[in-house]
């Protein structure tokens, strides 16, 4: 339509009859007749056709097109050029490149290199390729930078000047810059031994002198064809103007009374309306769609917009001289766009153009496509933004948050309390717990946040599984929503909430709570369209909050499961003071665990393993592998030996799970075995893939006590675990440590462990300030790995609480061994329990004698319990058995049975060591004055058992 104002506008300045614009009366109604304004306005006519401005017209439009076809010759011919100089330096770049690259692969080009005088077997064949390939130098030259072939010999031998260090690399390249030959373009390639080494580099120049001499010698071409298009376009030109000149001069009155009766027709047919008014605010034309839009009287052309009983604002705006551009107006029920321009431009009458465009239906259109898009954008970012932690009141949180305000101004959310608790959903709960509300501030009549709701049943959401999408347009009608609680829905709705839609949260079929939303103050009552909304935002919200609750229940599993298998406390034991550290790892539990286990003779070993993965199945693996070192620590095994039947176990429980159903394998868990005897001092470890453990010194320096490099356990490689030993001082801190602690995605093994070394070093501390200073230095925040720390400081215990006696294999030295050791007893206040002292030292250096081989050794230990040790070279394990009446022997090993607290046997390189525990104390039992006649009883009811 402004295309065809344009042109009304112009023939309205030449058109006969429409003196109107001077301020005379209107010419017609525009729908009336037209035949005799040609015959009123033939003076007019007359002035509209002199051929002087025909011919000025003519004049301006050969000028223009002149200055146009300059200016697209020039630009042409610019283009050209600047496209041929492109060309010529992109083929410059090829051509050198080529050059370059080339002669760098050439056959026998290193065997040249690597002679005494390079240069004199290259240069020749340089220059040959030189010429051959066009460029202006073919330069070879070491990594040194000097120069061993040169077009210019005066170069060769000097130290290369340019940016070769890409080359040097081993990638070509091609750059542009002032060398020796001045400015060029310069490509470089790099010459490779067999083994891909750099050795030298071949670049290949051409001057940018030579190619604009190609563009120069091509440029007089150029401006003689523009020459000739110019010349030629000018004459096209010359010509058009010609023909319109003599056009417009043929026409006459009857053929503008036409043109006239044309555009009429076209001005009264559009579906847009167009008013013009003239000076003083008087409408002269108005076509039809303008009367229907503004229902004008059959008269409103020729008098005053304001007597038209129009919008007070619409008739102001078409009095004035002001310009708009879709103003929207109220026309009775229409809402009309207004565009409005003075025809001052296009000719000397002072009036102006009023468009009117029907824009009700479209914007009704609009804002129902805005609400859409917003809709649209709401659940987007809700898909964005709920469900981003895997916590279930968090992801109530966001959904409540997301919708305010954007979709209503009030959300609360309710979920049962099993899914709180990441339990599976009640199917015929009634009771219901606000997880998140938002919208309202801290004194809001709604029930806050933590409460149990008790839902009223018959009201619009009766219980957890009879919760229905609904909506309540108006809640202070609502009679069941107001029975639920008269007097908080009393307040509410004083406080101006008027509108609800309520949503099941539901996900997988069950429902797992509702969302209500509220509206209040302004905002418009809910609908069916938004409750169609609200659901679908309520079952994307389900499915976060579902997925939610199911890893709280696995990370509860799992917890719970970790705390199971865990230890508990600290064992009893005066060898080492020990304190340590578990932090669970972001993502949930993981498989890393410790362990502090007593072993007879006064030792203990500490042990530190890691389970590959999270969750069940890491905290299961590391049950079971904690159970069996505990097992086959019992054993009293050696640490090479207990890692390497850990390992045996390990791959056959492998083996039965590819049998059964589809488990992830062990394969991957290191553990680490160190056993510390408080006697000698000595630490052996033994490690399966794991860190080595630190030892902090007395005297502040820290070291890694590393093992002889073993797999993880399970990788079936069958090699043999190894044990490294070292002695250590007392006050020495042992620390063992999972990969958590030192290693994560921003820092490598090696920082994090002389993090651990830098933590660790300085002053003595104790073990509970030593794995807070650790913690603290290496995990400032929580880290992605689960982390276990065990810190032990080693005692020694005191000689005189070490007895000890070599047994010459006679029975006759029984009788003088076991008086020493009473008496030794009696020196440390043990009187209580030597008789059955007496007794077990009695039966294990007798079997020793008799069943074993020499040397014989015999050992007592005063710690907490009193710890009797007999040695000898046999392997031999001794067993109970149950004597006959008849059996004259048999019964040593019952009686060490019954008057120690434990007593096993252990094997070393040189032999076995059969050892017994008795408690120390008032519990100490039996006495000395305990008859030999009832243990004697005491076997035969053994014997009866």
């Amino acid at each position: 339509m402004s295309g065809f104002t344009g042109r009304f506008r112009r023939w309205l300045r030449r058109a006969p009859g429409r003196s109107a614009f001077s301020g005379g009366e209107p010419a017609g109604s525009g729908g009336g007749d037209r035949q005799d304004e040609p015959a009123a306005g033939g003076g007019d006519q007359q002035r509209v056709r002199p051929s002087w401005s025909t011919r000025s017209v003519a004049r301006e439009v050969f000028l223009l097109q002149l200055v146009l076809v300059v200016l697209l010759v020039a630009a042409a011919v610019v283009a050209f050029v600047v496209q041929t100089r492109r060309d010529t330096m992109t083929d410059a770049r090829h051509r050198t490149l080529a050059a370059a690259e080339s002669f760098a692969h050439s056959w026998g080009l290193q065997e040249a290199l690597n002679s005494p005088d390079p240069t004199a077997k290259l240069q020749p064949l340089a220059e040959e390729a030189r010429k051959a390939s066009g460029v202006d130098a073919l330069i070879v030259y070491k990594l040194d930078g000097i120069t061993l072939t040169h077009s210019d010999p005066r170069q060769i031998g000097k130290h290369v000047i340019g940016p070769y260090a890409e080359a040097a690399r081993g990638k070509p390249f091609t750059r542009t810059f002032e060398g020796a030959l001045g400015l060029s373009v310069i490509s470089a390639a790099p010459v490779k031994d067999s083994s891909g080494r750099v050795i030298a580099i071949v670049a290949a120049p051409v001057t940018v002198e030579k190619v604009q001499k190609s563009v120069n010698q091509q440029l007089p071409l150029f401006l003689g064809t523009a020459v000739v298009a110019l010349a030629l376009a000018a004459g096209g030109a010359g010509l058009v103007s010609r023909r319109l000149r003599r056009q417009t001069h043929g026409l006459g009155p009857a053929e503008m009374t036409r043109m006239y009766e044309h555009h009429d027709a076209v001005l009264h047919a559009v579906r847009e309306g167009v008013l013009i008014v003239g000076r003083g605010g008087r409408l002269l034309l108005a076509n039809d769609e303008a009367r229907r839009l503004l229902d004008l009287p059959a008269d409103a052309e020729g008098r005053q917009v304001d007597d038209l009983g129009l919008d007070h604002r619409t008739a102001e705006l078409l009095a004035s001289d002001r310009i708009a551009t879709d103003e929207v107006h109220l026309a009775q029920d229409r809402l009309l766009a207004v565009n409005k321009r003075s025809t001052t431009p296009y000719g000397a009458h002072q009036a102006s153009v009023v468009t009117l465009r029907d824009t009700t239906e479209l914007r009704w259109l609009s804002g129902r496509a805005e609400v859409a898009r917003e809709r649209l954008r709401l659940l987007y970012d809700a898909g964005a933004r709920i469900g981003s932690t895997l916590n279930v009141v968090r992801t109530a949180e966001e959904l409540a948050q997301v919708a305010v305000p954007r979709f209503a101004d009030i959300v609360t959310v309710e979920l049962q309390e099993p899914v709180l608790k990441g339990e599976e959903p009640s199917v015929t709960g009634n009771a219901l717990r606000r997880a998140a509300l938002a919208g309202l501030p801290p004194d809001h009549p709604l029930y806050p946040v933590g409460e149990l709701l008790t839902v009223v049943p018959g009201a619009p959401a009766a219980s957890a599984d009879q919760v229905r999408p609904m909506v309540e347009p108006d809640l202070a009608g609502s009679s069941a929503w107001r029975s639920q609680d008269p007097e908080r829905a009393r307040r509410i709705l004083d406080h101006g909430v008027h509108s609800l839609a309520v949503v099941p949260l539901r996900a997988r079929g069950v429902v797992l709570g509702m969302v209500s939303f509220w509206r209040s103050g302004s905002s418009p009552p809910f609908d069916d369209e938004d409750l169609s909304f609200a659901e679908e935002l309520a079952g994307r919200a389900a499915v976060g909050v579902d997925n939610a609750r199911r890893f709280t229940r696995e990370r509860t599993m799992a917890m719970t499961l970790q705390r199971s298998l865990m230890p508990r406390g600290l064992p009893d034991q005066d060898a080492l003071e020990v304190a340590h550290r578990y932090l669970p790892a972001r993502a949930g539990v993981g498989g890393d665990w410790f362990d502090v286990i007593p072993l007879p003779g006064a030792r203990v070993a500490l042990v530190v393993g890691d389970v590959v993965g999270h969750g069940l199945h890491a905290a299961a693996t590391m049950g079971r592998l904690r159970i069996a070192v505990h097992n086959f620590s019992a054993l009293d095994l050696s640490p090479d030996e207990l890692l390497g039947h850990v390992d045996e176990l390990v791959t056959h429980i492998d083996v039965q799970d590819e049998n059964g159903e589809e488990v992830p394998a062990i394969t991957g868990a290191t553990c680490l075995y160190v056993i510390y005897d408080s006697v000698s001092g000595r630490v052996s470890a033994a490690t399966a893939g794991h860190l080595p453990p630190a030892v902090a010194h007395p005297d502040g320096s820290v070291e890694f006590l590393h093992s002889p490099v073993s797999p993880p356990l399970g990788v079936g490689t069958g090699l043999p675990f190894e044990t490294a030993e070292v002695s250590l001082p007392e006050g020495s801190r042992l620390v063992l440590y999972t990969d958590g602690l030192v290693e994560n995605r921003s820092r490598d093994l090696d920082a994090g462990l002389e993090a651990l070394r830098a933590a660790l070093a300085g002053p003595d501390r104790t073990p509970e300030d030593t794995c807070a200073t650790v913690m603290e230095s290496l995990l400032p925040t929580r880290s992605t790995d689960d982390v276990a720390l065990l810190v032990a400081r080693t005692r020694r215990l005191d000689p005189a609480q070490v007895a000890e006696w070599d047994v010459p294999r006679d029975p006759a030295a029984v009788g003088p061994v076991r008086n020493a050791c009473v008496r030794q007893l009696v020196d440390w206040g043990l009187e209580t329990i030597a008789f059955g002292t007496e007794l077990i030292l009695s039966e294990l250096i007798t079997n020793a004698i008799r069943h074993g081989a020499e040397p014989i050794h015999v050992r007592l230990l005063h710690t907490r319990t009193l710890i009797c040790e007999v040695s000898d070279g046999s392997s031999t394990s001794p067993h109970i058995r149950q004597a006959k009446d008849t059996d004259e022997e048999g019964r040593g090993l019952f009686l060490v049975a019954q008057f120690a607290e434990h007593w096993g046997t252990r094997y070393s390189p040189r032999g076995k060591t059969i050892w017994s525990a008795q408690v120390i104390g008032p519990e100490a039992l039996p006495s000395e004055e305990e008859p030999s006649e009832d243990l004697l009883n005491l076997w035969e009811q053994r014997a009866q058992w």
